[in-house]
């Protein structure tokens, strides 16, 4: 494991706040993992049994439906972490997990990290606040898919990704147009008309980079309740 996997496993939700023995003592028995882009991490239905930390690159966790769609749940990227709560009550993994770009994982046992967690129960707050977090994650999906227009929610999604607090950015998509479609609850060609009416607020796309012209007013787009439309002349 390199020098920088631990660091970025020490400042994941799930161990930054555990002690820095117990942080050694779990990633010193932690395997780091690559896989390419499309290769399968684990699928549903299989029995989970690790914990995983994105390292480095970004991993889609999907459900496919009785009639063969796909329906993306959650996208992650480095220093989050993944599987926590079905792989502590050992449980079957809901979802399926795909690498969406090549990347790096940190996989920790679940038997190795529940043994930590009964020598220190307080350990378990760290589970709990991981599991708040995608429990939030998810909340915020569902009220982007019912609250939001699909232009509000692809300006939300930029606003996401960008490094930048205000004035102009430049935001690099990190994965393709077809799973950023499915991830925001939309079909590929809604996204299309989605990106062209975000030209009006100044964002161009040009293959996979979106320039923002003024990230505060994408902002009040993104924020803007879509029943306003009906009260503007």
């Amino acid at each position: 494991m390199r020098d920088q996997d631990r660091q970025i496993a020490s400042e994941s939700l799930l161990l930054q706040k555990q002690p820095e023995s117990l942080k050694n003592s779990l990633l010193d028995s932690a395997r780091v993992l690559e896989f390419d882009r499309s290769s399968t991490i684990f699928l549903q239905g299989e029995q989970a049994r690790a914990i995983y930390i994105v390292a480095d690159g970004w991993v889609k966790l999907h459900r496919i439906a009785p009639n063969g769609a796909e329906a993306v749940v959650g996208v992650f990227t480095k220093g989050r972490s993944f599987g926590e709560a079905v792989a502590f009550r050992n449980d079957v993994y809901p979802v399926s997990a795909e690498a969406v770009t090549f990347c790096r994982l940190i996989r920790i046992e679940a038997a190795q990290f529940l043994n930590a967690i009964r020598d220190n129960p307080e350990m378990a707050l760290s589970i709990l606040s991981a599991t708040f977090t995608h429990l939030q994650s998810l909340v915020a999906q569902v009220e982007g898919l019912k609250a939001r227009t699909g232009a509000q929610r692809v300006a939300q999604f930029l606003l996401d990704l960008a490094s930048c607090d205000s004035g102009k950015c430049s935001v690099r998509l990190p994965y393709d147009k077809v799973l950023i479609a499915g991830r925001l609850g939309m079909k590929p060609e809604s996204l299309s008309r989605a990106f062209a009416k975000l030209k009006h607020v100044g964002v161009t796309i040009t293959q996979n980079t979106a320039d923002i012209a003024d990230l505060d007013m994408l902002r009040d787009y993104a924020e803007d309740d879509p029943a306003n439309a009906w009260t503007k002349p």
